[in-house]
């Protein structure tokens, strides 16, 4: 498998906005993608979190990176014209809403945490 490191995506960017960090890494496949789309297509997304001597994990993973990430928008742009905001102006999306409450309005049924 070949795999691009140090790729910067949309949402990687916006991380250290709102939570301090030292570094962040994303890495993606970047060979041909299947002949029959949606065949063997799969995504995850992994964090790592290390502080002091301890270190925790969590891992989301799927087939369809869109039925993911299309109820994420839905529910922001609800959250916004609902006034359900706790922040204004240009922030992230982790500034912007309360996060457990956020996450827990998500349908998550069809992820493997």
């Amino acid at each position: 498998m070949e795999v691009e490191a140090e790729f910067p995506t949309a949402d990687v960017v916006s991380i250290a906005r709102h939570l301090p960090t030292r570094g962040i890494s994303s890495y993606l496949h970047v060979g041909p993608p299947p002949a029959h789309p949606g065949q063997a297509q799969t995504f995850m997304v992994e964090v790592v979190v290390r502080r002091g001597g301890q270190e925790r994990r969590v891992s989301a993973g799927g087939r369809d990176i869109y039925a993911f990430s299309a109820p994420l928008a839905g529910e922001a742009v609800t959250r916004i014209l609902d006034g359900r905001t706790a922040a204004t102006g240009l922030v992230t999306a982790g500034t912007a809403f309360d996060a457990g409450d956020f996450l827990r309005a998500l349908p998550l049924d069809h992820l493997a945490l």
